[in-house]
């Protein structure tokens, strides 16, 4: 196993090289997104209207942070459960998703859509929100704020420690 230090925007381009069970601090622009926004997304898309957030060359954060206390960039912000994405996961990814963070296996259809798409899926520690919250620099609604906590969220990761658990070879530490 490896340790790496990449960029949001460099991830295609390391997504080959690397394996299931290495580490990643992850350093960028993320985006959370959850169940509703994941809805509200898809039906965008199914009706030919823009996203919030460029899908290609993306991170998405399964997270949905809780209120930011005075003085702090972000409240608690650990990651949910990505499973319950999997019914939209795979139209993002051949849309050119480039990563996803959250916690949890995936699917059949994510796992392969993972590896025809050159991307990679990366878990977070759960339970650990408010340790995570310290690698978040920025927070700012972008998108579907009446959804609260499940609102899309702008965030800019520094140095956020993150495990490949499914790499673009179909390495997969759930299997």
């Amino acid at each position: 196993m490896q340790e790496f230090s990449i960029q949001t925007s460099e991830i295609k381009a390391y997504a080959p090289k690397l394996s299931a069970g290495d580490t990643v601090y992850l350093s960028g622009t993320v985006y959370t997104s959850r169940d509703a926004a994941h809805k509200r997304i898809a039906a965008l898309l199914e009706q030919g209207e823009p996203t919030p957030y460029p899908i290609a060359g993306s991170v998405i954060y399964y997270a949905g942070p809780t209120p930011t206390p005075p003085g702090l960039a972000i409240g608690s912000c650990g990651p949910t459960t990505s499973g319950r994405m999997d019914v939209y996961t795979p139209a993002l990814l051949d849309l050119g998703l480039a990563a996803m963070v959250g916690k949890g296996p995936r699917n059949k259809e994510v796992c392969d859509a993972i590896v025809r798409n050159g991307a990679v899926y990366f878990c977070a520690v759960g339970g650990a929100g408010a340790l995570a919250s310290k690698c978040i620099t920025s927070c700012e609604v972008i998108a579907f704020e009446n959804l609260g906590c499940e609102s899309v969220k702008k965030l800019t990761f520094s140095n956020f420690p993150l495990t490949v658990a499914i790499d673009c070879h179909g390495g997969n530490l759930f299997i």
